[in-house]
Order: C-alpha cells, then structure tokens, then sequence
C-alpha cells in the first residue's frame, strides 16, 4: 500500500498546518525533516522519506555529521534536499554551540554544587560525576560515571577518561571536576576518596586536563577539595 501525499492528509496531520497550530515541538523529527524537504516520492510522502533518513543515523548529531553523497541514497533526496538538511542541521549545532556559552561557569566551588544539586539531591545511594569544562570555565556536560550503595561506589579510573576522549566534544575540554554524594550526610572524604582524586589528578596530567575541584556531596552542605588545599 503506498503512502498518500501530505495534501491528502487531514489538517492535524500535516506537519506545516500541525506547526503553524501547536508549534514546532509538538512535531516528530520526522516531521520537521518532512517540511524541510518539502516532497516525498510518488510511492511516499516527505514525512516517509524523512524517517529513511533518521535511519541512516543513530542520533541527531550523527546525522549532522553526514556528507551530501550519503543524503542522497535516499531515494526521494536530491542535492538540494540533502543541502536543505545539512544547512538545518548546522543551524541547530550552531546554536547548541551558542546556549553552551552561557550556561554556568564554574568559578568556585559553590557554582560547581548549584550546578550538580539537581543530579544529587535526595539520593539513597552515592554517584559519581565527572564535570567536562572548557577553557573559559564553561560547563560541557556532567557524566555519571558510577553508582553503588550506602556506603560507596567503585570507580573506575581507565574508565573515567575513556568516556572523557569518547565524547563528541573533547577536543574543547580544558578541566574536569569531579563529585559524589555521601547518602550519610557526612561531608569528610574518606581515605579512599582522597586515593582516588589523587589518581584521577595524576591521569588527568598525562591527558593535559586540570582537575579544579572535587566535590564531597550532601544535600545541605558539601567538601572541596580545592577549598581545603589537598588538590
């Protein structure tokens, strides 16, 4: 059975007419693509189409990093489509590029602990987090590396910078802050935190990385290290 033209489609189902009533984010990707593109196939519709493309990738940001020859294997797509795409999707990493300019920067240990409150917070058990940060001071993103029980979470350091060099946007990464709770409420680093910083400090040097802080995590008070000197 083949898909009937976007024209066909009743009102609630045609991505402009759906945009212009709810807005661009009640639309699927696909139908955000499907308006890019504007024309599907005498056998499928733009929207049709546009999910062949999302196949061809596994992510928004993977998909940005496609050539116009593999675009057009998509039967349906052009170089105009395709150029179409790839503008769109540039446009979007540009401004992803831009929102990430101003979010917080952490220029002391209390920034860093605003920041990381709402992935700590009221947890029944410890996680750790790794801080990625650019050289201006701005925050990248928070990877969780681990997490365990009451009394601990094992963490490992390979492990650590391996998500660090794997992540699209290492290259712009200058320093790493690191934190976990303590679910007691207890704020004093235990022998094996100030045995892990250090070893973390240590893999970081090798990689050109800062290690500026690393947080002891409670939900109404916390540890620096950096505060107390031990770094």
């Amino acid at each position: 059975m083949t898909s009937l033209s976007i024209k066909n489609w009743s009102d609630d189902d045609k991505p402009r007419e759906k945009l212009l009533a709810k807005g661009s984010s009640a639309l699927s990707n696909a139908e955000l693509i499907g308006i890019l593109i504007g024309s599907g196939t005498s056998k499928k519709s733009a929207v049709d189409v546009a999910r062949e493309i999302l196949n061809l990738s596994t992510s928004l940001d993977d998909l940005g990093r496609l050539s116009i020859s593999e675009f057009i294997k998509v039967p349906g797509i052009g170089e105009a489509k395709a150029v179409t795409i790839m503008a769109a999707l540039e446009l979007g990493r540009r401004r992803k590029e831009e929102n990430l300019e101003k979010e917080i920067r952490i220029t002391n240990s209390k920034s860093l602990y605003d920041y990381l409150y709402e992935y700590l917070v009221d947890l029944s058990h410890e996680e750790f987090y790794v801080v990625l940060i650019k050289r201006n001071l701005g925050i990248i993103k928070a990877i969780k590396i681990s997490e365990g029980g009451v009394a601990g979470t094992v963490v490992d350091p390979s492990k650590v910078f391996r998500l660090i060099l794997s992540d699209s946007k290492s290259s712009t990464v200058s320093s790493i802050a690191l934190a976990h709770n303590h679910p007691s409420g207890n704020t004093q680093p235990s022998e094996n935190d100030i045995v892990l910083t250090n070893r973390l400090k240590q893999g970081a040097e090798i990689l050109g990385l800062k290690v500026i802080d690393h947080l002891i995590f409670t939900n109404k008070d916390y540890y620096s290290f950096a505060d107390e000197g031990i770094l």
